[in-house]
């Protein structure tokens, strides 16, 4: 991983995790750190995909910085999706 490639998975991370938390209303009941972690994580495990697969083998190109939107925006998706389930003690969700 380059540290161009650093830099753009921070910075599509970022602004899809604080985007995510700012658009979706369950994401309110969630801090805002934990959509932000999760987006920027999978920004740079689709860093690392792209180049075990061999996509990319130089610099950022636009093949990179999509698959880095398509992993941060599922995480995102995910973290909403799951975020404003509350449990009973039992386990159930209510």
């Amino acid at each position: 991983m380059t540290i161009s490639s650093l830099i753009t998975a921070l910075a599509v991370g970022t602004a899809l995790g604080l985007g995510g938390w700012w658009l979706v209303p369950a994401g309110r009941s969630v801090p805002f750190w934990v959509p932000l972690a999760v987006a920027v994580s999978a920004a740079m495990l689709a860093t690392v995909v792209v180049r075990l697969v061999g996509i990319d083998t130089s610099g950022v190109t636009a093949v990179e910085v999509v698959v880095q939107m398509v992993f941060a925006g599922t995480g995102v998706g995910l973290v909403a999706a799951t975020a404003d389930r509350r449990f009973d003690g039992a386990g159930r969700s209510r």
